[in-house]
């Protein structure tokens, strides 16, 4: 059987079928239009092993004598009794390309088990892979895993991924790639705010614009593992796998599971190459949130109510919000948590999906009307997942609480541990899938809501449904109760929120418009937070909000230029009483609130730009225009961030890369500006660098070579700076 050879943006994905199975031989760089003959890789073969060549293949094998984690656990159940844990021999039977796709089938009629692999290297270079197990037999064949994973090249040797908590989400850990296998496990029952959001194997010191990187995405939003697996000859693989519990999936004869995407992108400038490949995908697909030639809108400047006035829901109060959130020149408001019935704290009401009649005796729709009067959508807080037992739902049906798998609670049975007062409602029911579909449904029918801020407090830690684990199916019924609320409310946009980010995933980002990266606002924090999730998440789907001048969740304090530059690159809002923000200040913020309008297209349409910056003070990143810019428009926004005090006396020339190298350019400092209310406290220097106060030109070469000397910043602070295409 010929190999399969895809090609697209720089990237190589090779397939050869000469050892019976499918095994990827490479995947990274383009290796042109024409192939060797691939016998010339035959491997020799050395003292004390297997008599021939190992392959690692598309699903490595124990069969093959594959010594690493094998691709396909399971064992046949035959009157409820396990059978013996068994590796399939699998053997290609068919496959066939057509572009940039490509479609495998491997048996073993023997074991009765048959995989088919769908395979597409997306325009961009961003890789999407999928297995389908079936079993052919005639008993039930218990899956125990089937996972995702791909080769890396043996100069790969160092290993980035992310981990985190709430309010701090996303934050990197490097270590060196050796032998044995590395796992990350997230038994969360959602993807988790430790999750890893990208492994990534690289060249040593890889960054942002250099070295060699490969990296991979599991789409999946419920208990998942995470690996690199490196086996005794050197050779690495990297993947993932949803985790499944005990006895989770057991297919009947002729029954089938169909894995999660795993979405893998390679790249030979860094960090910032993939984040190119994940963008492209997003931004090419049709329902993605951008405007385009058919038309659209852009991102809206967000109001959210909920650190301006929490559980405190008072209509004249909100009508006052809606009035100052107008005049700044906000779009989209926002109606967090406290609206429905029994909800004055976070002890009760959840499940209820119905207004509160003694808060809002006509409804929502006096204030829907007096937001939307004001030229600015209306948008509304649930989360409907969740249930608290003092409701009028729990009451009535304690069967849709979910409860440990072995356990019946309604009949007397403990209940898991609450967790923010609240557990989590068995949409594994069918009943209680439709009741909340039919509560989400009716409001968004009953109401002008435009928007939705969809939130999941709580891990899934003892998930059971009629005494099995079912983590994989409550995934999947959220999933559908997102796809058919989008299919019969199609111009309503879900944010997904989870304690934050929580449920950051291609996934749960399949079905919603937006992700809420962290309940935490605080700019510093965010820094990192942001800057990580944009690793694979483009800023237009992010979530950034300034919130108040101290943070409700660090009591940090910050300079309001800070915390607008911090939210400026992503989906750009406030959670803020903005009725207190007066003088100065204000008017500050409106002006800031006018930059990102006007820059908006360029931040959610660009190229993302991070600087690798010798001084671990500070951070240079930005938004570069994708294509040549027009003479006299906007090419690019950066922002220099200072994070703490700095080792040297000066930052010195800092080189800001990303430009077109023999393009003229004009670069300003905008934000702050002499005469903005923190201007003075952003910098701590005697005489500026001569080209601040009038800026300066250069081409894009020089800047990327040689940069410019930049101001001495304040901790906590920051610049925005702004290129001008000459």
């Amino acid at each position: 059987m010929d190999p399969l050879h895809l090609r697209s943006a720089g990237t190589s994905l090779v397939i050869s079928f000469n050892s019976g199975e499918a095994e990827i031989i490479h995947w990274g760089a383009d290796l042109g239009s024409t192939l060797p003959d691939l016998a010339i890789l035959g491997e020799p073969v050395p003292h004390s092993a297997i008599d021939a060549t190992v392959p690692a293949g598309l699903l490595p094998q124990a069969s093959s004598s594959w010594r690493g984690r094998p691709g396909l656990r399971g064992h046949r159940t035959a009157d409820g009794v396990s059978g013996l844990d068994f590796s399939p021999r699998l053997r290609t039977v068919a496959a066939r390309a057509e572009g940039t796709t490509a479609v495998i089938t491997q048996t073993d009629a023997d074991a009765g088990i048959t995989v088919s692999s769908d395979i597409t290297l997306h325009d961009g270079g961003l890789l999407e892979l999928r297995h389908t197990v079936t079993n052919d037999g005639t008993t039930p064949y218990q899956l125990d895993e089937l996972a995702t994973v791909l080769p890396v090249a043996p100069d790969a040797v160092e290993l980035l991924d992310l981990t985190g908590r709430w309010c701090r989400e996303n934050h990197p850990q490097r270590r060196s790639i050796q032998q044995g296998t590395w796992v990350r496990t997230g038994r969360h029952g959602r993807t988790g705010h430790d999750s890893s959001l990208l492994l990534a194997a690289g060249t040593p010191g890889f960054g942002n614009r250099h070295g060699k990187v490969w990296a991979t995405h599991l789409a999946w939003s419920g208990n998942h593992e995470q690996f690199t697996d490196t086996i005794g000859d050197g050779r690495t693989m990297i993947g993932g796998s949803e985790l499944l519990g005990p006895a989770e999936v057991i297919l009947a004869p002729q029954g089938s599971y169909t894995t999660p995407a795993l979405f893998a992108a390679y790249s030979d400038r860094g960090l910032d190459g993939i984040s190119e490949a994940f963008y492209s995908w997003f931004r090419s697909r049709p329902h993605h949130v951008l405007p385009d030639a058919g038309g659209g809108k852009p991102r809206p400047v967000v109001l959210n109510t909920w650190e301006a006035v929490y559980f405190d829901h008072n209509l004249s109060a909100l009508i006052e919000l809606a009035d100052s959130a107008a005049d700044l020149g906000v779009e989209r408001f926002v109606l967090d948590d406290g609206w429905f019935r029994g909800r004055r704290d976070d002890h009760a009401g959840l499940g209820d999906w119905y207004v509160d009649e003694t808060l809002w005796p006509d409804g929502l729709t006096p204030l829907i009307d007096a937001v939307t009067s004001r030229g600015m959508e209306f948008g509304l807080w649930v989360e409907p997942e969740m249930v608290n037992l003092n409701s009028d739902v729990a009451r009535a049906h304690p069967e849709w609480i979910v409860g440990p798998a072995a356990l019946s609670h309604k009949d007397g049975g403990r209940l898991p541990l609450e967790w923010r007062n609240q557990h989590v409602i068995d949409l594994v029911n069918p009943e209680a899938w439709q009741y909340i579909f039919d509560r989400i449904d009716a409001l968004l029918r009953e109401n002008r809501i435009s928007y939705l801020k969809w939130d999941q407090n709580r891990d899934l830690l003892e998930h059971g449904h009629a005494g099995r684990s079912s983590v994989h199916e409550q995934t999947l019924a959220a999933y559908r109760l997102f796809d058919e609320l989008k299919k019969g409310h199609p111009g309503v946009e879900i944010e997904s929120c989870s304690s934050g980010g929580a449920r950051v995933d291609l996934g749960i980002l399949e079905r919603t418009d937006r992700i809420w990266a962290s309940d935490c606002n605080d700019a510093l924090e965010r820094q990192s937070i942001q800057r990580w999730t944009g690793l694979v998440v483009p800023p237009e789907l992010v979530g950034g909000h300034i919130g108040p001048t101290t943070s409700h969740t660090t009591a940090r304090t910050h300079d309001l230029s800070f915390r607008a530059i911090t939210a400026l690159f992503g989906h750009f809002g406030m959670e803020w009483d903005v009725r207190q923000v007066t003088g100065a200040e204000r008017e500050e913020l409106k002006r800031f609130i006018g930059l990102y309008k006007e820059h908006r297209d360029l931040i959610h349409r660009g190229l993302m730009v991070r600087a690798d910056v010798p001084d671990e003070s500070l951070m240079l990143h930005g938004a570069v225009a994708a294509s040549s810019p027009l003479a006299g428009t906007t090419a690019a926004l950066f922002a220099l961030v200072s994070t703490r005090t700095a080792f040297s006396e000066q930052p010195g020339k800092v080189a800001i890369p990303g430009l077109e190298p023999d393009r003229d350019y004009r670069v300003e400092a905008i934000f702050p500006a002499p005469g903005d209310a923190d201007y003075g406290h952003t910098f701590t220097q005697v005489q500026p660098p001569a080209w601040l106060a009038d800026g300066a030109i250069a081409n894009g070469r020089f800047l990327a070579e040689v940069g410019l000397p930049m101001p001495i910043l304040n901790p906590e602070h920051a610049l925005l700076l702004h290129f001008t295409a000459l």
